[in-house]
C-alpha cells in the first residue's frame, strides 16, 4: 500500500484540482494533459521502439483538421469526428510508415521532418480548409448530454483519455507484443532471428504513436473551438520530442513528467525572460535548447528515474505463476536428416566468404563446425539461419528449401540460434530476455495486450522461459538485469533463449567463449542432455578441448571452404588440418 501511495495522491490531486485551481492553472493542466498524450506515443515509437520522429505535430493537425471540417461544414457528430480523423490518420501513417520507416540512421528522422513540414503547409494552403485562417466555429464536445463548455469540465475529459492510454501503453509493454517492440533495440537480426517481424513491429508503433496524436488533436480542436496550422508545425514537433527525451523517453509516465515540466517551464519562461531581456521575443527556445543539452549530458534516461528514486520501492514479484506448459513440436527420430547444406557460395560483391560449403546435421547428433578466424564459419551460420541468404548453392531443412525463407520463418520451422557477439536487452530482466524466445509461440495481438486480453498467453509464455532458465541453470537470476550478469552467464542465457523457442535444431555460435572450466562442464552436459533428448547442434567453437570431448562429426573451413569432415579423432590426426589449423605437421 506504501508503494501505491504516490499514484493514489497523484489520482486524488488529478480528481480534486480543478474544483480548488483557478482558471489559470485549470488550462495550464488541459495543455499540459493534451500534450502528454502526444508524447506518450513518442515514448512508445522513439524510446521504446528507437525510432525517431519529429513529425507527430502532423498527426495531432490530421485529428484537429478532420474534426473541425466535418463537424462545421457537415454538420457531422463531432464522435463521428473523432472516427473520421483516426480512420484518416491511420490511413496517411500507414502510408508514411511503410516509405519513412524503410530508411535507419540519420535518415529515418530527416524523412519524418519532411513529411511533417509537407502535411503542415497542406494544412496552410487547402482552401477548404480555411488556409492559414484556419477553420473557426467547431461545436461544443457532449458526452450523454452533458456540454463541455467551460475547461473545468473539459479537463476530466482530456485525463481520462490520457490514463486511459498510459494504463493500455503499459499493458502493451508487459507483454508477448511489448517484448517484441523492445527488442527493436537489440537489433532487428536478433529479434528476427527469435520469429519478431520488426517491419511489422515498427509499423505497429508507428501507427499507435500517430492514432495518440490524432486522439489529441481532435481533444484540441473541441476545446478550442477553432483549428489554423500554427499548433501542427515542425517547432512544435521538436518540442513534442523534447517533452519525452526530457520525462525519460523509455518511461510511460516520463511523458506526464516531461509535458508538465517543458509546459509549466515554457509559461513561466515567456513571462519572465522579456521582463528580464527588456524587450519581447522566443527566449524560451534558447533556454530549451541549453536545457536539452545539459539533460543529454547528466541524465540521459530523463528525470522519471530521479523522480522514482524519491518514491517508495515497489516490491517486486520474484516467483512466475503456474501456468499449462506450452505444446512442443516432436522431435525426429535419431539419425534422421535435419539440415543439409549443399553446394553454398556466399559473396560480399568480389569478397567470396563461403564456396561450395557441404555439410549435414542429423537429429540427435552435435556437429562442430571449426576453422581459424575469419575461415566463413558465421558466414555459414547467417546464411543456414536466413539472415544473409546464400548466393547460391542450396539450404534445406526438415526436407524443405529455406534458403529463400526470412530468418523469422526459418526459426518458426524450428531453427534457433545464438551469436558469437551476445546479443540481449541488457536492461530488461533475465526471464524477460528469454521470453522474447517464445515469440513465435504465441498469438496474441496488440489490441488483445492493450486490453489486457492475453494474461493466459503471457503465463504460459513466462513460466515457459522459467523452465528454461532451470534448465541451464541460471534460475537464481531470473530476476536480474541481463546486464548486470557475467559474459558466461550472458552465453548461456542467450542458449536458454534459443531453447524457449521449442527447436528440433539449435547453432550455437561459440557458446563456450568466456565460460570458467566449471561453467564449460555445464554446458557440456547440457548439450549431451539434449543431444539424447533428439535435438541436433551445430556447433561453432575455438575451444577444441571443448569440441573434440563433445561432436559426434567435426567440419573444418578454411578460406571459406570445407577442407576435412571426419570424427574428432579423425580430423585431430588429418595433415591438412594440422597444417591449416592445429599448429602444422613436424
Amino acid at each position: 500500500m506504501k508503494a501505491r501511495l504516490p499514484l493514489l495522491v497523484f489520482l486524488a490531486a488529478l480528481t480534486f484540482g480543478p474544483a480548488i485551481l483557478p482558471e489559470f492553472y485549470v488550462t495550464l493542466l488541459n495543455y499540459i494533459g493534451l500534450y502528454a498524450i502526444v508524447a506518450l506515443g513518442l515514448v512508445l515509437l522513439t524510446g521504446v521502439g528507437g525510432l525517431t520522429s519529429f513529425g507527430q505535430a502532423a498527426f495531432v493537425g490530421l485529428g484537429a483538421y478532420a474534426t473541425s471540417f466535418l463537424t462545421t461544414a457537415h454538420a457531422v457528430s463531432p464522435w463521428l469526428g473523432l472516427l473520421a480523423g483516426l480512420g484518416v490518420t491511420a490511413v496517411v501513417s500507414l502510408f508514411l510508415g511503410f516509405i519513412t520507416l524503410r530508411l535507419s540512421g540519420h535518415y529515418l528522422p530527416l524523412g519524418t521532418i519532411a513529411w511533417g513540414i509537407s502535411l503542415y503547409f497542406l494544412f496552410g494552403n487547402v482552401e477548404f480548409l480555411g488556409g492559414h485562417t484556419g477553420i473557426t466555429g467547431v461545436p461544443i464536445l457532449e458526452v450523454f448530454g452533458w456540454k463541455l463548455d467551460t475547461g473545468r469540465e473539459f479537463y476530466y475529459l482530456i485525463w481520462l483519455v490520457l490514463l486511459g492510454a498510459v494504463a493500455a501503453t503499459q499493458n502493451l509493454l508487459d507483454s508477448r507484443e511489448g517484448r517484441a517492440i523492445r527488442a527493436l533495440k537489440g537489433g532487428s537480426l536478433m529479434a528476427e532471428s527469435m520469429g519478431v517481424d520488426t517491419a511489422r513491429t515498427k509499423i505497429v508503433i508507428f501507427l499507435i504513436a500517430a492514432l495518440y496524436a490524432s486522439i489529441s488533436g481532435w481533444l484540441y480542436a473541441h476545446l478550442q473551438r477553432f483549428v489554423n496550422p500554427t499548433p501542427f508545425g515542425l517547432q512544435i514537433g521538436i518540442e513534442y520530442l523534447f517533452m519525452a527525451v526530457v520525462g525519460g523517453a523509455a518511461h510511460v509516465w516520463g511523458a506526464l513528467v516531461g509535458a508538465g515540466l517543458i509546459t509549466i517551464l515554457k509559461q513561466w519562461l515567456q513571462d519572465w525572460l522579456p521582463k528580464i531581456f527588456g524587450q519581447s521575443g522566443n527566449f524560451e527556445v534558447i533556454f530549451f535548447g541549453l536545457m536539452l543539452v545539459i539533460v543529454l549530458q547528466r541524465a540521459r534516461e530523463g528525470i522519471w528515474p530521479w523522480v522514482v528514486r524519491l518514491m517508495p520501492a515497489q516490491a517486486r514479484d520474484q516467483a512466475v505463476a503456474a501456468a499449462e506448459p506450452l505444446p512442443r513440436r516432436d522431435m525426429a527420430q535419431p539419425g534422421s536428416l535435419l539440415l543439409e547444406v549443399k553446394d553454398a557460395c556466399k559473396e560480399f560483391g568480389g569478397l567470396v566468404a563461403n564456396n561450395n560449403m557441404n555439410l549435414t546435421v542429423q537429429a540427435g547428433e552435435v556437429m562442430a563446425l571449426i576453422g581459424p578466424n575469419g575461415a566463413g564459419k558465421s558466414t555459414m551460420f547467417n546464411c543456414i539461419s536466413g539472415v544473409d541468404p546464400v548466393t547460391s548453392g542450396e539450404v534445406r531443412f526438415l526436407g524443405e528449401r529455406i534458403d529463400g525463407l526470412a530468418s523469422r520463418e526459418i526459426a518458426r520451422r524450428g531453427m534457433s540460434r545464438t551469436f558469437q557477439h551476445v546479443r540481449l536487452l541488457p536492461t530488461m530482466n533475465v526471464l524477460e530476455n528469454v521470453a522474447i524466445g517464445a515469440h513465435l509461440r504465441g498469438d496474441k495481438g496488440v489490441m488483445s495486450a492493450a486490453l489486457r486480453l492475453e494474461r493466459a498467453e503471457e503465463a504460459r509464455l513466462l513460466a515457459e522461459s522459467a523452465r528454461q532458465l532451470e534448465r541451464v541453470g541460471l534460475a537464481g537470476h531470473m530476476f536480474d538485469e541481463a546486464g548486470s550478469l557475467p559474459l558466461g552467464q550472458q552465453r548461456i542465457l542467450e542458449i536458454a533463449r534459443a531453447l524457449c523457442s521449442d527447436p528440433c535444431l539449435l547453432l550455437l555460435d561459440e557458446p563456450a567463449a568466456g565460460l570458467r572450466y566449471m561453467e564449460k562442464q555445464a554446458l557440456a552436459e547440457l548439450l549431451r542432455k539434449l543431444r539424447a533428448e533428439g535435438m541436433g547442434i551445430l556447433l561453432v567453437e575455438h575451444d577444441m578441448d571443448f569440441v573434440m570431448g563433445l561432436a559426434d562429426r567435426v567440419v573444418v573451413m578454411e578460406f571459406g571452404e570445407k577442407i576435412s569432415e571426419g570424427l574428432p579423432e579423425e580430423v585431430q590426426n588429418d595433415p591438412v588440418v594440422l597444417e591449416a589449423y592445429l599448429g602444422g605437421v613436424e
